[in-house]
Order: C-alpha cells, then structure tokens, then sequence
C-alpha cells in the first residue's frame, strides 16, 4: 500500500472500485480525513484514455454539485502511477453491503433513504447531469440511517460530454439498468428514476427485482417481465408503496415519474402516512399501558366486582321496542325471515294483526299466523223459542207524571253532546293515525 498521494497521508485502504482503489486518508495542512479515489494508471492506452476520461468527467459532475445528498470533491491530482481525487470522507456503510448482510433497514427509513437519495438527483437533473449509474453500492448511509448521500458520477452524462462510446456500448450495472438503458436507446433524467425504483424494490425486500444467471438473462427480465409488488416480500410495505415503485419501474417513459421530484414527493407523502398511522415513541402518555392479568384476591379481602356499563350495554341483544308503529315493516320482515314465532307475542300484545288489513298469500308463513290469531266459528246455535210477553200492568193515574222539560233536561242533552262529540274526535284520531301507517 502506497503510504502519500501528493499531499495526503494514506492511513488505510478501505474499497476496491472499477477505476481503482479507494483509501482513508488525512490531509495534514487543515487536518481533514478524507477519502481518496484513484484509477490505475497501469493500463493498455485504450483503457488508460476512457478510464481518464470517465474520470475527469466525475470530477467536472461533481465540481458542480453542491447538495447535502451527494458526496463532496475537495481536490483532485495525478502521479506517474495514479490519478486520485479527495472527496469528503463518509463515516457509514453502503447500502449495497447492508442489504447483503441482512441488515435491511425498517420500510419507514428505506423510505427516507431512498427520498434523500431523491433529492441529490433533482438537484443534479437541474443541472443537465444524468448519474446513469444508481444502485446500492453507490448510496451511502451514515451513522444511525439519518442521512444518505449518492456518490460515483463517473459515467454520468454531461451537456457536450467528451466520453465517446462505441454503438451499442452498455454503461451501467445490468440489474439496475433502465429498459431504454438495455436496448441503447437515448436516455434522460427519467432512468435515474427507473434506477432508484429498482434500488427501493432491494432496499424494502432484500430481493433484486430482475434478475438472471447471466447479463443476458437480466437484461432480457428487465425489458420483459414485471416483479410481484413488493409487499409481496415483506409484509411491512404499505400499499401505496407498491404503486409508488410501480410507477417509478414502468417500462414505458410517459408512465414513469417525469421528474425524480415527483418520485421523492410521493415517498415523502407515504412517509407521513406511516407516521400517522403509530403513535410516537417519544410520549409514553400516548401509548396504552400494557395489558395484564387481574390478580387473584386474597381470602381475607372484600372484593367488588367492576362492571363495565359500556361493554354490558354492547353485550346484551337488542330487541323489537313495542313503541314501534312501523306494522307494514313488520309484517315484510316476518314475511321474509319465516320469524313468525319471534314476533308473536308482539303482534298479540299490540293487537295489530287484527287491525291489518292487507293481502297475505296462502304461501306466505302469515297465512298460517292468521288463522291461529283468528277464532273459528262457533256451531250455530238453536233459536231461542219464542216468550211470551209479559203481561202490561196498568199503573194508577196518581202515580204516572209527565216528563218536565226542566233544567234537569237541558243537563242531560248537554252531556250526551259531550260524549258524542268525544267520540266523534277519537274516531277522526283513529282514522288520521290509520292513513298515516298506511301511508308509511
């Protein structure tokens, strides 16, 4: 291991990429740790000048991103061997080494990982420049998942780039590839959004959702096939989650998230919603305590017994109120239901049935009810024979007076108006309450 590139002090070597090695390294004039990339010199004349020239591309892209959510170029320099570059050194892991280690992060923060990443893009879109190569080895994660940066923007493509490739000429890793990536067409911002779609798929399932035995295989599912949705691995991921990485993996462009803003929009958006649906830790007033066992009385204890009001109100069956005056409603039910003895003492108590006056078919279990409800005729009885009449006994003159048309009279015309005229209201009553049930 070389121990200084130019002015820094090599301490350790910390990764391997295409281009070279990457080490952790302190430079002594401000003493900052930074990382230092490189790309290995010791190469045919071809590869020296594509490499050189993916190179200086990443550092021109980088140059001119300044964003929390990509990575920091501090320098860059060149030695007979090697050509290196310093940029801010990441304490944390790539998220490419968590999902192979089993350590998938929670939906909730996969999420926020993927929005942040998000936000690096739009800004990088903003400025003409396409990544061209989004996959989990070039996402990093800091301490505690709190904030992830997006690094590598060595086959990006900038506006008038110099990097020529031949036709046909793929850049790019085979399973986060885009379809239009794939079949070599021309491509936009709207691959990186494909991309991330196909790293959130990983990040939630510890599945990559295209996959084969060879580039071919992988290529070929990625144009043709449509993974299950996500939930579909991991019951955690809610469902508009999987609309979201649907829509983010649509083979179509016009069907895809136009921007990566709206992608980062909608997971922030079903963040808030993951949130909402559970209370928050940090309140232990707000989360109920747990459940536990009623402990067992001691003999020597009086005990009363609590009875929840609310749950027995819920516990006890509701039945038919007798203040009901829907009678039509009733009978239909009764027709329905076959029901008839559940409703019998009803009926009878409320005299109803006898004062209904529909059409019951002789199919209709009320048929039956009726009958019972109605007395049979009694056998005709003998007629009465004939009395004779009574003998008229002649009362004496002295003791038949004649009827006086006194006040004791009027009295007793003005009652009998009384009672017919109450009568008389009580029958309109009836009538008026019959049209009203009948009308209901």
């Amino acid at each position: 291991m070389i121990s200084t590139l130019g002015r820094y002090k090599i301490i350790a070597e910390i990764g391997q990429g295409a281009m070279g090695v990457v080490y952790k390294a302190v430079d002594p004039i401000i003493d900052r740790t930074v990382a230092i990339k490189t790309i290995n010199l010791n190469l045919s004349k071809t590869e020296l000048e594509e490499y050189e020239q993916r190179f200086q591309q990443e550092i021109k892209a980088a140059g001119r991103l300044n964003h929390p959510n990509i990575v920091t170029i501090y320098d860059v320099g060149k030695t007979d061997q090697v050509a290196y570059m310093a940029m801010e050194f990441l304490e944390g892991q790539e998220l490419k080494d968590m999902i192979a280690a089993g350590q998938i992060p929670p939906a909730d923060q996969v999420v926020d990982i993927i929005a942040q990443v998000a936000d690096g893009l739009h800004f990088a879109h903003q400025q003409d420049i396409v990544h061209r190569d989004v996959k989990p080895s070039n996402i990093m994660v800091l301490k505690n998942n709190a904030l992830a940066k997006i690094t590598d923007f060595g086959i990006a493509r900038l506006p008038n780039s110099a990097v020529k490739t031949m036709t046909g000429l793929i850049l790019g890793s085979p399973r986060y590839m885009s379809p239009e990536q794939v079949i070599g067409k021309a491509i936009d911002s709207r691959s990186d959004i494909f991309s991330l779609g196909v790293v959130l798929y990983e990040a939630l399932t510890g599945v990559a959702p295209f996959d084969g035995d060879n580039v071919n295989a992988i290529m070929y599912s990625t144009v043709n096939t449509t993974p299950p949705p996500p939930s579909a691995h991991n019951r955690e991921v809610p469902p508009m989650l999987d609309l979201i990485v649907a829509k983010a993996m649509a083979k179509l462009l016009e069907d895809r998230y136009q921007t990566v803003k709206e992608f980062g929009d909608d997971l922030r958006e079903v963040r808030r919603q993951m949130d909402s649906s559970r209370p928050a830790a940090a309140l232990k007033a707000m989360t109920a305590p747990p459940a536990r066992s009623a402990p067992t009385p001691r003999a020597h204890e009086d005990t009363i017994p609590i009875v929840d009001a609310k749950a027995e109100e819920e516990a006890k069956p509701l039945s038919l109120a007798k203040t009901f005056d829907s009678f039509d409603a009733t009978m239909r039910l009764m027709a329905q239901t076959g029901d008839i003895d559940e409703y019998k003492d009803y009926i009878t108590q409320t005299q109803k049935m006898r004062a209904y006056r529909g059409k019951i078919e002789a199919t209709s279990p009320l048929a039956k009810m009726a009958e019972k409800e109605t007395p049979p005729p009694s056998p005709a009885a003998p007629a009465p024979k004939p009395q004779p009449a009574p003998e008229r006994k002649t009362l004496p003159r002295a003791m038949v007076q004649p009827v006086a048309d006194g006040p004791s009279a009027a009295g007793s015309n003005t009652s009998n108006l009384i009672m017919i005229s109450a009568i008389v209201v009580l029958v309109l009553a009836a009538i008026g309450l019959l049209v009203a049930l009948v009308i209901r």
